[in-house]
């Protein structure tokens, strides 16, 4: 703001409110008297408006002009009084609006001095020590402080009659940039106090004694920086532009170095060389060094001399052994310095090399004088004289480099400049110095022919590069720019420094181009390291046109597909695709017969669908949940088939035997055809693996011509896979069911769950409580899925479950479920299945439908009995293929390539393949794209059965069938063929069926009258079977008290019991008889029939209980070879359910007490000599010897 003075001074301005009115000239007030909320009273605010404070004097004046009025005096009184109140509230605020503004100022003047000291730091460029001019020298006594970096404006203003403008420009001194930035704050604050202070007066304005604004602190500010620095004659200001050249004048200038610095700071540098002209950064990490640079940097002496570390994995700041370094190296000068961030000792330096050096004597740190490393009275360092006009013009011709200013370094007189030493100040820290000698270069002819051929080459190598890279393009323009002649072929040794500069070659390799003092050797070298540039740069390319080769087809379609929706947007042909989305789902929905609740949920999902942005997160999970609601097929239903011929067919096609799993499945749908429906039920087939059972459920479905779904539910811990997820999850999908009915297509399908006695349970629940509503007639009429969220009705599905056995299903599970029992297969079905089915679906897997290669029945026994003894048929399907198999590898083998060639087993696109690889194979090229883009077309070769001639017939039979199976795995299930007492064969049931399973008794001692009774058991008996045989052991002992009471056996016999394969572990109640009869047959020394095996559980009274497994125990009897089987009465029934042939040979009988077991197996037993005791015996004979010896010792 020209020409006006702050109000806070004092002094008059063009104020454009009237001047106020004396107090000794009171203004008679108007009746009645404003109030203070009067427009008026407004107006008159701060202006000649003044009211008396005492209303006594207002009162004597009002008197005095004779219109005085009691009560108007007492008004304006208390006009007055709230007035003054006012006033002081004013004033109150104006303080603190003050206050506050000084603070505001304050801070903002720390920021600008924080932002004018990181703008001085981080300059890249050091003032140099030289002097300017001998004009600025001229009088010998005009110094400044000896701690002075910078000139500062006041020389400037002094130095400017002298002509010191007309020679070498420096750039803006550290005083002027301050003062700029306090000039602009000090504006800011003028028009800040202006605005607070609109309606307080302000002084006239006028011109000040200097013609320019003064600073807060009374100083006139040198405004360098913007045209609002005035003069005396208020002309505007230069801008800061007086004594300041443009930036591409300063970047013409070279800075002044001395060229004699014998002794300086040694910095090593790792990795790479610096070459002269080319700045670098280096980081510091030593703390001394760092302190070392900032104290050069302060004094105005920031040279040091870089050399490159041998060891390229060293990594220190200073110099210990001049081995460690090359001695060649560069004279740099530190243009700035600044902290790293987030480290406290660590510096950052920039680095200009000036020129080559070599070191000459290393003085590593700690080897300084210490009488030299006080430095408290050090000299100030001498200024360096200053060049020459020759030497000015010479150094035009150097690289160009941003200018540097000059220190203010006062001139001392020549007294005072005695034996200095620029570096002494550094002794005082650990650092290593070397004195250096300047290595100039070797003359050379600069028309030499060989040197401007290997100058043309490293242009052409530039321009190559430059074609490749982005970055050396730019490199090489600043390059150019700087050279002073414009020619960068006229100076070959900078192009060789700069070829090598650039170049990311080894660090000895570069080291040599910076050693090479010829201008030949050096170019030739630095044509090296740029030619292996050049290399490094193609391969780069190459590998960048190989990547975009390779997305390129993908790129272009996609910008091709996404032109083309735009264009068909544009014309009005396709949108974005929601409304079609919406139509999509409408349409399909008018096709369904949705319930009420699910039509509404339909409806609002829709309404919000259309409403939704397809960019949105929400609009996919809607448009994921109305596609599920309309897949559900609601209301749509397939048709049943109820007859019972059809049933009978196709069970009796897919499956033999089980007749009565056949007539409960043909009852079932008996009572579905008289009811029109077979709602409500759902089945569990148990029984061992390989019978049949998820096969069984096909079966099913293809009777009542539904849609047939298997899911296995083993090993599942999940909940969700049964009920699905919350659509709030991301990738949420509905429970098996859901997606059951999706795939079916109907609401009747029917749905086999696999492995329900195996279902897991873990952390995200139980799947099998899930389970419960979803097989529960009473629930699944609406049953909730957790993603659909509406119900839906599973009772018109047929539920089919199968499991091994039903002690892991949970009870409430198993009591919603109808189960049917399958029993394992016995031999005779076992060779009907493979008549029927396996061995033909084995010939024709193995190639070998229309060969003559048959397998005999007496082959397939030999499997069933030796080889594949569970109840199911799943083993015996492998070894018929195992058979096949070995039989079609043995055709190939006798046959040979001749008979059958592998010529004519391909086909003619099998051929063409063929031939393609055989010419890419003797081509031994690589195989090309076409060839390529032919291989992942043809997975695999065509090929074409080939037929066995009619000559070939291979029969397998009983005696040649462990050439194809191997020999026998079970040998017998008969241990003995002559049992000795104490053994007996039990039956056992297994989950592959029932197996023999003996039981054997021995007496561990020979039985004495000092013997102790015992029972050792043995055998891998779980618990209830160890129960089994301590029962047995009572009742046996009191069976033979009460039987063969003079027999004393278990009185005195120590036995050991054993159950034979002790890896397997055995459990169960069903061995009691057995164990009972092998403590008998060993106390009455009477064996048991071979043939006879027996079952049941035994209690201490000897009663004979209920078992399981009937069936698949007289299997095992069978096998065994067993002629009777003794099993209890309440198991009758399931003995009379057994087909005939099962029962073949084997005589079955009952009992319902131990002592009709007895006489089944003892039927010819002496009980005059089993009611002998053997120790009774032996007492008997010693006291008849005893008596004999006595008599004849009489005698």
């Amino acid at each position: 703001m020209k020409g006006v003075q702050s109000p806070a001074r004092g002094r008059p301005s063009k104020a454009t409110k009237p001047t106020a009115a004396p107090r000794s000239r009171p203004v008679r007030l108007p009746f009645p008297m404003p109030s203070p909320t009067n427009p008026e009273f407004e107006a008159h605010e701060g202006s000649a408006l003044e009211v008396y404070h005492d209303p006594y004097q207002q009162h004597a004046q009002y008197q005095d002009h004779g219109d005085f009025d009691p009560e108007a005096a007492a008004a304006a009184a208390a006009a007055a009084a709230q007035y003054r109140e006012q006033q002081q509230q004013r004033a109150q605020a104006q303080t603190r609006a003050q206050h506050q503004h000084q603070h505001q100022h304050q801070h903002q003047q720390q920021q600008l001095d924080l932002t004018a000291a990181s703008i001085l730091a981080s300059v890249h460029l050091s003032r140099q020590l030289a002097a300017k001019t001998p004009a600025r020298h001229a009088n010998p006594t005009t110094t400044v402080s000896t701690n002075a970096s910078f000139s500062t404006s006041t020389a400037r203003r002094k130095e400017k009659g002298n002509g010191f403008f007309d020679g070498p420009v420096e750039p803006l001194s550290e005083e002027e940039a301050k003062a700029n930035l306090d000039k602009t704050a000090e504006e800011r604050k003028v028009d800040v106090s202006e605005a607070k202070s609109s309606s307080s007066e302000a002084p006239p304005s006028g011109n000040n004694s200097q013609g320019q604004g003064e600073a807060p602190d009374g100083k006139g500010s040198s405004a360098a920086g913007g045209a609002s620095s005035g003069s005396s004659n208020n002309a505007p200001g230069d801008g800061g532009r007086r004594g300041r050249k443009s930036g591409a004048d300063r970047a013409l200038q070279k800075p002044v170095v001395p060229e004699v610095y014998p002794q300086v700071m040694a910095i090593p540098i790792a990795k790479r060389p610096l070459f002269p002209g080319f700045y670098k950064a280096i980081t510091i990490k030593d703390p001394n060094v760092a302190a070392a640079i900032m104290e050069m940097i302060k004094r105005g002496q920031p040279y040091v001399g870089a050399f490159l570390f041998r060891d390229e994995n060293a990594d220190e700041d200073v110099i210990r052994d001049p081995a460690d370094v090359y001695d060649t190296g560069v004279f740099a000068q530190i243009t700035s310095a600044f902290p790293v961030h987030g480290e406290t000792n660590s510096l950052t330096a920039i680095l200009y090399p000036h020129r080559r050096i070599k070191l000459s004597t290393l003085i590593p740190p700690g080897a300084q004088d210490p009488k030299k490393n006080d430095t408290e009275s050090e000299p100030v360092p001498e200024p360096i004289p200053p060049k020459t006009e020759d030497g000015v013009a010479q150094e035009k011709k150097g690289d160009v480099v941003a200018s540097f200013e000059e220190s203010a370094v006062a001139t001392k007189p020549e007294a005072a400049a005695e034996k200095f030493e620029p570096t002494s100040f550094l002794r005082k820290y650990p650092v290593s110095l070397v004195n250096v000698e300047n290595l100039a270069e070797e003359p050379f002819d600069p028309k030499s022919l060989i040197i401007r051929a290997v100058t043309n080459e490293i242009v052409n190598v530039f321009k190559e590069v430059a074609s490749m890279n982005s970055l050396f393009r730019d490199q090489i323009s600043t390059f150019s720019m700087s050279q002073s002649t414009g020619n960068v072929t006229s100076e070959p040794g900078k192009l060789a420094d700069f070829a090598a500069a650039v170049s990311a070659g080894e660090p000895a390799e570069l080291q040599e181009v910076l050693s090479s003092l010829n201008v030949e050797e050096r170019m030739q070298k630095a044509l090296v390291v740029l030619k292996k540039e050049l290399m490094n740069a193609e391969l780069q390319s190459k590998i960048t046109k190989d990547v975009e080769q390779k997305i390129t087809k993908r790129q272009r379609e996609y910008w091709l597909m996404e032109q083309m929706k735009g264009i068909r947007r544009e014309l009005g042909i396709e949108s974005d695709g929601k409304d079609k989305l919406v139509e999509k789902f409408k349409e399909k929905a008018d096709k369904l017969a949705m319930p009420e609740a699910v039509r509404k949920v339909f409806d609002d999902e829709i309404n919000k669908l259309a409403h939704l942005e397809p960019a949105a997160s929400e609009f996919n999970v809607t448009r994921n949940y109305l596609d599920w609601l309309t897949q559900i097929p609601w209301g749509q239903r397939s048709a049943e088939n109820f007859g019972i011929q059809n049933a009978m067919k196709v069970l009796d096609e897919d499956h033999y035997g089980l007749k009565d799993v056949k007539d409960r499945i043909l009852e079932f749908i008996a009572v579905g055809k008289l009811r029109g429906t077979v709602e409500g039920k759902i089945l569990c087939f148990v029984g061992p693996p390989g019978v049949g059972k998820t096969s069984i459920g096909k079966s099913i479905a293809r009777a009542l011509n539904r849609q047939y779904y298997r899911f296995s539910v083993g090993g599942l811990t999940d909940v969700a896979e049964i009920k699905g997820h919350r659509r709030t999850y991301v990738g949420a999908l509905p429970g098996r069911v859901i997606q059951a009915l999706k795939k079916c297509q109907t609401e009747n399908p029917l749905i086999l769950i696999d492995e329900v006695d195996k279902i897991g349970r873990g952390y995200q629940g139980d799947p099998s409580s899930a389970l419960l509503e979803l097989l529960d007639p009473e629930q699944n009429g609406s049953f909730l899925d957790h993603y659909m969220d509406v119900p839906v009705d599973l009772s018109k599905v047929l539920f089919v479950c199968t499991a091994n056995m039903t002690d892991t299903i949970p009870r409430p599970l198993l009591d919603r479920m109808e189960v049917i029992r399958l029993s394992g297969y016995v031999s005779d079905e076992k060779k009907a299945i493979a008549d029927r089915y396996l061995a033909p679906a084995a010939k024709e897997l193995a190639g070998l439908k229309d060969a003559d290669v048959s397998l005999s029945d007496e082959a397939i026994e030999e499997l069933i009995k030796s080889y594949c003894r569970e109840s199911g048929v799943r083993n015996l399907k492998k070894q018929i293929e195992k058979v096949y198999r070995k039989s079609a590898l043995k055709i190939v083998q006798d046959l040979g390539e001749d008979v059958l060639p592998e010529s004519e087993a391909l086909t003619e696109e099998g051929k063409a393949a063929l031939n393609e690889s055989e010419k890419q194979e003797n081509k031994g090229k690589e195989p090309t794209a076409a060839a390529e883009a032919s291989e992942k077309e043809t997975t695999e070769t065509p090929r074409v059965a080939l037929k066995i001639p009619d000559t070939v017939h291979v029969i397998i039979g009983k005696e040649n069938l462990k050439d194809y199976v191997g020999p026998p795995i079970f040998t017998s299930d008969r241990l003995y063929e002559v049992t000795p007492p104490g053994v007996a064969m039990g039956l056992a049931w297994t989950q592959l069926g029932g197996s023999a399973m003996y039981i054997e008794s021995i007496l561990q001692s020979a039985l004495r009258p000092s013997s102790r009774p015992g029972l050792e058991i043995t055998g891998n008996l779980k618990t209830v079977m160890k129960e089994s045989s301590s029962i047995a052991y009572s009742f046996a002992k009191a069976f033979m008290a009460k039987e063969f009471g003079d027999n004393h056996f278990f009185d005195k016999a120590k036995i050991h019991l054993h159950v034979p394969e002790g890896a397997v572990q055995k459990d169960g109640p069903s061995a009691g008889i057995t164990m009972a009869t092998s403590l008998l047959s060993l106390a009455l020394d009477s064996p048991v029939d071979p043939a006879v095996a027996m079952t049941g559980e035994l209690t201490l009274t000897g009663k004979v209980l209920r078992i399981g497994g009937l069936r698949e125990k007289t299997v095992a009897a069978r096998r065994a070879g067993c002629k009777m089987i003794i099993f209890p009465e309440d198991n009758m029934s399931d003995w009379l359910e057994l087909p005939e042939n099962i029962k073949e040979g084997i005589e079955g009988r009952p009992a319902s007490w131990y002592s009709e077991v007895f006489e089944l197996i003892f039927p010819n037993l002496d009980r005059e000599q089993a009611n002998r005791c053997k120790i009774c015996e032996q007492k008997r004979s010693k006291k008849e010897n005893d008596a004999k010896e006595e008599d004849d010792h009489d005698e």
